[in-house]
């Protein structure tokens, strides 16, 4: 396989209410997380749902990461992919460690193609 990056899906749980639910406070984690990850942040969309949680997107020069929380159960979803010489490990650290998580699981996902990438014919994977 051409590794072209590193997906990391993360789960959290055990986070403070109020911070899950601060579209400031999330907008700052994930806009110190790009930093501490060494991204380059293009664009950040922060969203508030009523009555509580929130979805934040940053596009960054090396894809992206992304955030759904449920203030109410104290859980955070992230996602963070990065391609190129970031540090995704970095950005999850400081991710977790800034919404205040007490319980994390990380998984990582090489992100590539095969070199049969041209003959789709001959590639018939799927993974549950």
């Amino acid at each position: 396989m051409v590794k072209v990056g590193t997906h990391l899906v993360v789960d959290a749980w055990e986070a403070p209410t109020d911070l899950l639910n601060d579209p400031d406070r999330i907008r700052s984690a994930i806009t110190d997380a790009v930093c501490a990850g060494e991204a380059t942040l293009i664009d950040l969309c922060v969203h508030q749902f009523s009555p509580h949680g929130v979805t934040a997107t940053a596009t960054l020069a090396e894809s992206h990461i992304a955030i759904h929380t449920w203030p109410e159960y104290g859980y955070f979803a992230a996602d963070l992919f990065f391609c190129g010489q970031g540090k995704p490990e970095e950005a999850v650290d400081f991710l977790t460690t800034a919404l205040q998580a007490k319980k994390i699981t990380v998984k990582e996902i090489d992100r590539g193609f095969s070199l049969q990438a041209n003959h789709p014919e001959k590639m018939k994977t799927y993974v549950y």
